[in-house]
Formats: structure tokens, sequence, C-alpha cells
């Protein structure tokens, strides 16, 4: 890909996910390219949910958590990541972050944490 392409495909990926400032490979552009374009279709409104269970110490002994993530599809390109846990000893907490960054969307992808 020539700097002319990959700079106006910088560009059309920019109206939709934040890229400033994030180096990309030929591969990597075209990857977000086609994740936008094809977005309406193949990704709004999937989700997928990822849930784990541990043990851990504290100094009140041992507990043991189960957390849960889920990654959704949001209205507009890119990806809603809500996290929970619970512990066995009544502790919990959550939290939301919508996520619009390339390089952060490209990791999850890479991860299989979304596909």
């Amino acid at each position: 890909m020539d700097r002319k392409e990959k700079k106006s495909l910088r560009e059309h990926i920019g109206e939709f996910l934040d890229i400033d400032n994030t180096r990309l490979t030929d591969d990597e552009a075209e990857f977000l390219g086609d994740f936008v374009d094809s977005y309406e279709e193949e990704y709004r409104g999937r989700s997928t949910t990822e849930k784990n269970s541990y043990t851990g110490w504290s100094s009140d002994g041992k507990y043991r958590r189960d957390e849960e993530i889920t990654f959704t599809f949001t209205d507009q390109p890119g990806i809603r990541q809500d996290y929970s846990y619970h512990d066995d000893d009544g502790q919990n907490d959550s939290r939301s972050q919508v996520i619009r960054s390339g390089r952060e969307i490209l990791n999850l992808f890479k991860s299989n944490k979304v596909s």
C-alpha cells in the first residue's frame, strides 16, 4: 500500500475510531478499514461473555472470586466492556467502559476476546 492509500484509509478509519498517534501496519490498517466498513452488518449488537473463577488470599484469609467480562459491539463502531466480580465474602463491584481506540480494538481481536 502506498502512502496516499494509507493516508486515505487512516482518514476513513479516523471518522469512526481513535487512531491518533497510533502506528498501524498495512495489515492492521486494512483490518480496521474492513471492521468499520462491515460494522453494521457483521458486528453491531453482537456480544460475548467470558467467566472466570479463582481463589486468592487477603488479610482476612482465603477467598473465591467470580468474574464476568462482557464485550458488546455498540451502535457506533466500538466495543463496550462490562466487568463485574463477586467474592464469596460478599464484596463485589462492576464497571463499564467503551473502547473506541483502534489499537485496543486490534488487541481484543488478537487476544480472541472478541471475534
